[in-house]
């Protein structure tokens, strides 16, 4: 039960904010199905996110490394 408290909110905001509100799929394999597009859509946002994070870092370091003066 404390796993499932703690999934529900997510599929919940990911509904939200990916417009998955209502399920146009039938059954149990549309519930299925929509549950899998939703945790799709969070992993995709979180692999981004750390794509951002990854580049900003590379970004920084050649920004760095370009600024220093080269020792001959």
């Amino acid at each position: 039960m404390r796993r499932r408290a703690a999934v529900e909110p997510v599929i919940g905001h990911l509904k939200d904010d990916h417009r998955m509100r209502r399920n146009h799929l039938k059954g149990r394999d549309g519930d299925r199905i929509n549950a899998v597009l939703a945790a799709a859509g969070y992993n995709f946002s979180l692999l981004r996110r750390w794509f951002a994070e990854l580049f900003s870092a590379l970004l920084w370091i050649l920004c760095r490394r370009l600024s220093q003066p080269h020792l001959a």
